[in-house]
């Protein structure tokens, strides 16, 4: 078989390229493969999409970095933003916590004041109770002056944590504020309870009190006032229907010589009403004791407590001569060497054997007003000395015109003398205020 019979059987085969290169004497042959054409079509396909590549990104480029430039400066304001944000939050939250330590302060300042008011005011009240407890008015009432009070001491140390003893005074289940809410939520932030809420709750329940002490203060006070006044009246009323000069009620009705005084006009230290009540109170307790001093010195008490009356005073029959005669005292029977009391404190003036009183002792109270004590057995006194209710001026006797032992009591009155009763029956009703 021939060889162009295998191509006309097998089909036509396709020649290969060959390339020469020639130089100079030397000659040199290369074939194109099929795959080197593919391979060089590839490369060159490449090289053409690089080109153009570059090409579109040097047009490009300016493009490309301002779209970049611009989405970082979005997210670098975003940023700003955000932290604008949380530093105004911090801001708020700081500016809240001054504010609200500042208005702790004031407040703790007022209640100071309010604590210093009741202190001095206790001080005051304090003596004014015992003086109306001695002038025989009710029991005196306790009422605390530095309740639910602050303590003064390093104030401004305390204050500078003001906020965190009101925190944990009122210590719950409240919590402070997030300085950074939610990353999506920088806008606003609900309002809670602030300290300085919760400090006026506190305050104002303190302050409550305190105006709740300070009004039983001026209660008590008032009532004391009334008290002191009434029983004050009542023995001035006693006092006057004896014909007894009674004392200047207060100091301010006292005459005042106002011919040699001056000075420069200085407004008053405190126009408070409080004030003016405890003046108000000391002037009706000064004249309450006044009247008190000037009931007890005289003679208003029985001399013989518990001793049978055997003659009283007015006319009767004389037991010597058997005649009408006026008795000008109180008999008492005693037993005999019984020691006898005055019936009020005073100054001796007799002292000695007096005619018909046999040993007789006379003492003085003041006021036009004297007692005596006659037929004793024993003086225990004598004239110019000063005894009280205790003190004992004598035993008792049967001296004198006495027919037998016992105590005659008489009670002068500018020298008059008047019926012993009408004293003691006085001091009946005065027993509760000159006790």
């Amino acid at each position: 078989m021939t060889h162009a019979q295998q191509s006309r059987v097998f089909g036509k085969r396709k020649q290969e390229h060959i390339l020469i290169l020639a130089s100079g004497d030397r000659v040199r042959h290369l074939t194109v493969k099929p795959w080197m054409a593919g391979l060089a079509f590839c490369f060159i396909g490449v090289f053409a999409i690089g080109y153009l590549l570059a090409t579109s990104y040097l047009v490009l480029r300016d493009d490309l970095i301002g779209a970049t430039m611009a989405r970082q400066a979005r997210m670098q304001h975003d940023y700003e933003d955000r932290i604008a944000s949380l530093r105004a939050q911090v801001d708020r939250v700081t500016s809240r916590q001054l504010l609200d330590q500042q208005v702790v302060e004031d407040k703790v300042d007022k209640l100071l004041e309010q604590q210093m008011a009741l202190t001095s005011r206790h001080g005051k009240l304090g003596s004014l109770f015992d003086r109306a407890q001695n002038s025989g008015l009710s029991e005196r009432t306790a009422i605390p002056a530095q309740s639910y009070a602050p303590d003064a001491k390093d104030k401004r140390a305390a204050l500078s944590g003001a906020a965190q003893a009101i925190e944990s005074q009122l210590a719950g289940n409240s919590e402070p504020a997030d300085v950074v809410p939610d990353n999506t939520t920088l806008a606003y932030v609900p309002a809670r309870e602030t300290m300085g809420d919760r400090a006026d709750r506190v305050f104002s329940k303190m302050t409550l009190s305190l105006k709740g002490i300070e009004q039983k203060q001026r209660d008590r006070v008032e009532q004391l006032t009334t008290d002191a006044g009434d029983a004050a009246n009542a023995i001035s009323r006693v006092l006057t229907r004896f014909g007894i000069a009674v004392p200047a009620e207060t100091a301010s009705l006292a005459k005042q010589d106002d011919s040699a005084v001056g000075g420069p006009y200085v407004a008053p230290e405190s126009d408070d009403d409080f004030d003016n009540s405890l003046a108000q109170l000391d002037g009706a307790l000064t004249r309450l004791e006044t009247m008190r001093s000037t009931a007890a010195s005289l003679p208003f008490s029985n001399p013989a407590i518990g001793k049978e009356i055997t003659s009283p005073f007015g006319n009767r029959r004389d037991p010597f001569i058997g005649r009408l005669a006026l008795h000008s005292g109180i008999d008492f029977r005693f037993a005999p060497g019984e020691k006898v009391r005055p019936s009020a404190p005073g100054k001796v003036i007799a002292a000695g054997w007096t005619g018909g009183y046999g040993n007789m002792v006379e003492v003085d109270h003041g006021n036009g007003i004297s007692t005596r004590y006659g037929h004793m057995s024993e003086i225990l006194v004598k004239i110019g000395d000063t005894v009280d209710r205790s003190d004992v001026i004598g035993l008792a006797g049967s001296t004198g015109r006495s027919t037998g032992t016992h105590l005659h009591y008489e009670v002068r009155q500018d020298g008059r003398a008047v019926d012993p009763i009408y004293f003691m029956n006085a001091g009946m009703k005065l027993a509760s205020y000159i006790k």
